[in-house]
């Protein structure tokens, strides 16, 4: 495995490729360290170091944001949006595309129909990006409305001036904070090692590592009076950690493969067909979206019941909202109901069985026992159904995982992410996704690939490899080379003030 590392350096086009996604991934992150100008990020960042020690900051709808954002949103810096507008914007024309005729024949049209698609979901980007940076803005000037029990005489104000060019100037920086962040995951896709967007999500979610290894060091070598856990605890996180990443790897990488044999036909001179193939069927079709839409949906009543029942002083609602918050059967139920739901609404959605069954049915191919057309789509409907309940369990006990060590072991937030949940589900499925381009690299110029037994699945149904024109070795290390410089020097001075100052 680890020679399959030393190989990818060995060959230029993908150490140019490497080199080139690494400097692009610095850029974003130092674009979520930028303060925007008129903000004060300290009261934010110590309302939100309370709020996680007290195993509040990260079970909100602003502290997944702020992961996904990879702390931006904390620091308020000008990529404090992230790249989730542009998630949502895609997300948005995916659903819009299986019920707007319109839509669905521009993504049947090839490269032309995809490319005005793309243009399109930009458009919608600085859309949503204008929108959520003004709300953003107005909430941060009362952060009582965004974050619940911010207290202005106990933190401090965010927004130090009030004038409107603030607001403006600020949702212009964010927009285009954005959009940059959009530019950075389409180069890396096309000059990188691909996967842009998703590596960016990911370096985000993998920035808060030095925080939380530091968090676990203190955690097991506290002060003689201080409560810490012991070798017995670290044994037992070390294997859910184990076995909470085998499980995830499953989950993402497991397959049904239907059996596909295809008739021989004969064009000219030629006879085509005649061979046998499969058709992959996911066990966790729908990703980590159901987890997201469980986990968003489900915060806003307890929100909403929270202050109408503090507004009215009516009890009932104020007890109902308290059932809604993590560590409450409650809030498990419906969680899991959510999951479930949103985990069949995607595939619903998504999976067209009579488009496959059709498309078989036209180049000849047949599942061996089912007749083709309707029974077929029927044959494929019934397997996905089933699949579809197994991923929403996995996906169920995985995004409970960190809660379990949050209020049974008394891990804190900060570490407890690292054991499941959204951000582990997307970390681990990004990775595999990577490898996997790597990989298929390393075999095209005849190297081993990360394994020696088998492969490396890609989440797609139909990777692809390797696609754009990658820079000269050159150029890519007279840009990534001083990125470098910087980013080891930035690392060891965090290093020298977090462990020794």
């Amino acid at each position: 495995m680890f020679s399959a590392f030393t190989n990818s350096l060995k060959i230029p086009e993908l150490r140019s490729r490497i080199f080139y996604t690494l400097a692009l991934l610095f850029v974003a992150r130092v674009a979520a360290a930028i303060p925007l100008p008129g903000i004060d990020p300290l009261p934010l960042q110590r309302f939100f170091a309370d709020q996680t020690a007290n195993a509040g900051g990260g079970g909100s709808l602003v502290g997944l944001y702020n992961m996904f954002t990879g702390g931006a949103l904390v620091k308020g810096a000008i990529a404090a949006l992230g790249i989730m507008p542009y998630i949502s914007a895609s997300i948005i024309f995916q659903l819009m595309t299986a019920v707007v005729p319109a839509l669905s024949r521009l993504q049947q049209e090839g490269d032309v129909g995809r490319q005005k698609l793309t243009q399109y979901t930009r458009y919608a980007t600085v859309l949503i990006c204008l929108i959520q940076g003004a709300l953003l803005i107005l909430a941060l000037e009362n952060p009582g409305r965004l974050f619940p029990g911010y207290d202005l005489n106990t933190y401090g104000s965010i927004v130090i001036t009030g004038k409107i060019s603030f607001l403006l100037t600020s949702v212009i920086f964010m927009t285009a904070g954005t959009m940059l962040l959009v530019w950075l995951g389409e180069q890396i896709t096309q000059r990188g090692i691909g996967n842009g967007v998703s590596l960016l999500i990911t370096v985000g979610i993998l920035a808060d590592i030095p925080g939380a290894a530091a968090a676990t060091y203190q955690l097991f070598f506290a002060p003689v009076g201080v409560a810490r856990l012991g070798l017995p605890q670290g044994i037992i996180m070390g294997l859910l950690f184990v076995l909470v990443t085998m499980g995830i790897i499953m989950v993402v990488q497991g397959q049904r493969k239907i059996p596909v044999q295809y008739a021989k036909r004969v064009v000219g001179n030629k006879v085509m067909g005649g061979q046998s193939s499969f058709l992959p069927l996911k066990v966790n079709y729908s990703g980590v979206m159901p987890v997201i839409f469980a986990s968003a949906i489900l915060l806003f009543p307890q929100q909403i019941f929270s202050q109408v029942g503090a507004a009215f002083n009516i009890k009932f609602l104020v007890e109902f909202s308290n059932n809604l918050l993590r560590g409450h059967w409650t809030y498990y139920a419906i969680y899991t109901t959510l999951i479930l739901f949103f985990s069949y609404f995607w595939v619903s959605v998504m999976f067209k069985p009579i488009q496959i069954a059709d498309d078989l049915k036209k180049y000849g191919g047949y599942v061996p026992g089912v007749r083709p057309g309707e029974p077929t789509a029927q044959f494929l409907d019934f397997i996905m159904t089933r699949l579809t309940l197994a991923g929403a369990i996995f996906l169920t006990i995985i995004a409970v995982m960190p809660d379990l060590l949050l209020f049974e072991l008394n891990v804190p937030q900060r570490i407890a992410i690292f054991f499941g949940g959204t951000g582990m589900l997307i970390t681990v499925g990004v990775v595999l996704d990577t490898m996997k381009q790597i990989e298929t690299f390393l075999l095209q110029r005849h190297y081993d690939g990360f394994l020696k037994k088998g492969r490396i699945r890609a989440r797609s149904s139909n990777p692809t490899g390797m696609t754009g024109d990658a820079l000269s070795s050159e150029a890519v290390v007279k840009i990534a080379l001083p990125m470098l410089v910087i980013f080891l020097i930035g690392l060891a001075a965090w290093g020298i003030r977090t462990f020794f100052l």
